[in-house]
């Protein structure tokens, strides 16, 4: 550990700490979608959360639905929420795992009401909810109460070379600060899956990451599918990453060099603790994992990207990263932190890193980030199973 160093946050209820102070309104299932959007629409400061799924899931795919949803209200960033359903029973499985939290936490059921009064009810509660969170003001906390999430989308060559390594400086300066750094992306890991197995140091841990690893490989080689086109993506072909092996080396560059001390199945949550580098079971699509992230109670995202991935979050900052000098240019936008010249050998790795290191800081304190401002809130739950 190096000395402290502090950033202006938010201290919960809990004791968490979050960068951003939003009152969100959470549909649990998909027909709530209206009512929750009809809130955001009259309230100012609100924010909506819709998504596709939440009728007739079943088992571990319910489950998870239910982790995301609530950890998303009770993640640090939130500091209150309101909670609608088509009936309360399952609006209340979600809020009662919000009100944990202790931040407040209101449940409003459609059935019986319909939208419009549900709409109304739900409009005065928010108002109450976003002029108690206006007088919320940011403390001085040390940077070690911060847990951040990292992931790569559209990544190129440059990736790997560039703006990954420059990322992974930046997550053990982290890491020393005492942060916590989440990273996933399972299948994405292929070729390089036995590097990051051997940075996990406990034996117990490292088989459990094997055993979430291989299950997750044989679900996709079951399907008797080849992973070209979809692992690497196309937008990674284009940019030079002709291989699964070629991808996944460049993406765990990003992780820096600490050893791995938590995994995190998808219905694990985030144990208490701080300095800690962890694996977390998550899809490779952008939305998909950003989302997890943030309902495990990361409050912002560091994104590299190569040829140019544009997604958001509705309640973490999510930071773009790139190191591509015709993508800086083009989408020049969507940038937050341009490290094009590192490929160019026109600066020095740790210079780089400081670069991301500092913005992060920056953001952690309430920059906003370019996602934010062009309104980039995509939230996807990820959906294990067919329907019921």
């Amino acid at each position: 550990m190096v000395e402290k160093l502090t950033i202006n946050g938010y201290i919960r209820e809990n004791g968490s700490v979050g960068v951003r102070n939003h009152v969100v309104v959470i549909p649990v299932d998909d027909l709530s979608n209206t009512a929750a959007m009809g809130v955001a629409k009259l309230i100012k400061g609100v924010v909506a959360i819709p998504h596709p799924y939440g009728r007739l899931q079943f088992g571990q795919d319910l489950d998870l639905l239910f982790h995301i949803l609530s950890g998303t209200g009770a993640n640090p960033n939130v500091a209150a929420a309101i909670v609608i359903g088509i009936e309360e029973n399952w609006a209340n499985k979600v809020a009662d795992k919000i009100a944990e939290t202790g931040k407040p936490v209101e449940v409003f059921p459609i059935e019986g009401y319909g939208d419009l009064a549900t709409i109304e009810r739900a409009s005065r509660k928010a108002k109450e909810f976003v002029q108690e969170a206006s007088e919320k003001q940011r403390t001085s906390v040390d940077l070690s109460s911060l847990t951040i999430s990292i992931k790569c989308g559209e990544s190129d060559t440059t990736s790997g070379l560039a703006s990954n390594p420059a990322t992974g400086y930046a997550v053990d300066k982290l890491i020393d600060y005492g942060a916590t750094v989440l990273f996933g992306e399972t299948s994405e890991l292929t070729g390089a899956e036995d590097i990051v197995a051997n940075r996990i140091i406990d034996p117990q841990l490292r088989e459990k990451f094997w055993k979430i690893y291989n299950e997750y490989i044989k679900i996709i080689e079951s399907q008797g599918v080849d992973l070209l086109g979809s692992q690497p993506t196309e937008g990674n072909i284009k940019g030079g990453l002709t291989t699964i092996e070629e991808k996944a080396l460049g993406n765990i560059q990003k992780l820096g060099t600490k050893p791995i001390t938590c995994v995190l199945d998808y219905l694990d949550p985030l144990p208490k603790g701080n300095s800690r580098l962890c694996f977390v079971n998550t899809s490779s699509a952008a939305a998909e994992a950003v989302t997890l992230f943030a309902a495990k109670g990361s409050v912002l995202h560091l994104f590299t990207t190569g040829q140019g991935n544009v997604v958001g979050h509705p309640i973490i900052p999510v930071v773009k990263i790139s190191a591509n000098p015709k993508t800086v240019k083009l989408m020049s936008e969507h940038i937050d932190v341009d490290v094009s010249d590192l490929l160019q050998l026109k600066t020095t790795l740790k210079d780089a890193g400081e670069r991301i290191f500092n913005y992060t800081l920056r953001v952690a304190n309430g920059r906003l980030t370019a996602a934010e401002v062009l309104q980039h809130e995509e939230f996807s739950p990820i959906k294990l199973y067919i329907s019921a």
